[in-house]
């Protein structure tokens, strides 16, 4: 008889356990092999060196080794075993950035990270940790390339520099000073010798103390500062207040703020004694002329703002009684030299710059700062 009219039995099932285990066992054949193999090469290499290797199972005899290969092969080995070893180096530098790099647990996010990177979201017989590590590997290798990217650029750009700066010719070059400047220098000098003397006079009797009586002053001063409490207060302006100055008589201060006023305060009653405008913008600098108030009609203190000016004022006026222009951005800072004859000034056109307060001229104008 004929069986041409049995049906044939389709049988159902998976295979997909087997294929992960099988997958699995393949990964764990290729890492021990790895490990193997790079064992092998480090023995070689410490052969190849004139040296026998302290490692367990580095037992190579090197009489045995120069009688088997010339010294060509022996070449050949070690050319072969260098590069090598720098694929394993590499290899171990990229598990080293791996460990570093956070992978999603959520097995969603890992394929989305794939499909990202333009890689198959799922492998025959892959499960998600496999996955998982797969996301690692990628990532690892992909920082290695940008790391590596990164180099190469950063050694063409150092040769670029390297070649313009051997391009570039220095030249030392001088500014020549006007004379003003020179005799302004040679004040400043001779009241700047005057004032070290004082100040070595002053230390040298100060060194005679003896170190108990110090102790005791500064824990007066301690206590002093201790009972430090508010004597006063009051509402300087409209808008905040950006900079205050003492007078050298320690009796008046001037409060500066943003909408350009500047205001003398009495103390300790803070009461206003006076209102200064001149200015359009916030006040940046206010400096007191140490020799504020001696004579009347002179220069007592002078102010910076942020509409590029600075103004030289009296105390009995509220006015400005002198103009020093320049600057080419908003002024942040002014202070007068000791003498009381020079005023500097500090911008943010990245530029400071002296000034002789008498004659209202720039003496002096140097850059050099990059940023304001």
């Amino acid at each position: 008889m004929s069986n041409s009219g049995k049906k044939e039995r389709i049988h159902f099932g998976t295979l997909e356990k087997e294929a992960v285990a099988h997958a699995k066992r393949k990964r764990e054949e290729e890492e021990e092999h790895d490990a193997m193999s790079t064992t092998v090469v480090d023995n070689l290499l410490d052969i190849s060196e004139g040296a026998v290797s302290a490692r367990p199972g580095a037992h190579i005899d090197l009489d045995q080794i120069d009688e088997v290969m010339g010294d060509d092969e022996e070449l050949m080995l070690t050319d072969d075993a260098l590069a090598t070893r720098r694929r394993a180096m590499a290899e171990f530098d990229r598990k080293r950035i791996a460990r570093t790099i956070a992978i999603p647990t959520n097995d969603a996010h890992v394929k989305d990270a794939l499909r990202q990177n333009e890689q198959p979201i799922c492998l025959f017989g892959e499960d998600a940790g496999d996955r998982r590590d797969r996301l690692r590997y990628i990532l690892s290798k992909i920082a290695i390339e940008r790391r590596d990217a990164g180099s190469e650029q950063q050694e063409i750009e150092d040769e670029d520099m390297k070649s313009d700066d051997e391009d570039e010719v220095q030249e030392v070059f001088y500014t020549e000073g006007s004379e003003a400047l020179l005799q302004a220098r040679q004040n400043i000098a001779k009241q700047s010798l005057a004032r070290a003397e004082q100040r070595i006079e002053r230390q040298r009797e100060d060194c005679k103390v003896d170190l108990a009586s110090v102790r005791r002053l500064r824990q007066n001063l301690v206590a002093q500062l201790t009972n430090y409490t508010i004597v006063g207060s009051q509402v300087g302006d409209d808008r905040p207040l950006s900079r205050i100055a003492f007078a050298p008589n320690s009796r008046q201060v001037l409060a500066g703020s943003w909408s350009g006023a500047i205001k003398l305060w009495d103390i300790p009653g803070c009461k206003m004694a006076r209102l200064f405008r001149g200015h359009t913008d916030r006040v940046g600098g206010l400096s007191f002329n140490p020799r504020a108030g001696q004579s009347k009609g002179c220069v007592d203190f002078a102010s910076g703002a942020s509409d590029n000016e600075i103004f030289l004022w009296s105390l009995e006026k509220d006015t400005p009684v002198g103009n020093l222009k320049g600057h080419q951005s908003r002024v942040v800072h002014v202070d007068h030299h000791p003498s009381g004859d020079y005023l500097g000034s500090a911008s943010y056109d990245g530029s400071w710059r002296l000034w002789d307060i008498a004659t209202e001229q720039e003496l002096l104008l140097q850059e050099g700062h990059s940023r304001e």
